[in-house]
């Protein structure tokens, strides 16, 4: 679940940074516009992503074993 939700924090970053450098919404562009249904779930999946990524901020880290 962490690494998926910071694949799509990540893809939600290059989008944003995109739509602010270029002025261009890839996801908007590939999924028929920004109220087509795919984009909205797409942004709704990111935005839940970045959600979870808030909790690995506050996890203990975990410690390999070396035995």
């Amino acid at each position: 679940m962490d690494r998926i939700s910071l694949i799509l924090a990540i893809i939600g970053a290059l989008n944003w940074g995109g739509l602010g450098i270029f002025g261009f919404d890839t996801v908007a562009y590939l999924f028929g516009g920004q109220d087509a249904t795919v984009s909205r779930v797409i942004y709704t999946l990111v935005g839940l992503a970045g959600i979870w990524c808030i909790s690995l901020l506050f996890r203990e880290r975990e410690h390999a074993d070396e035995t």
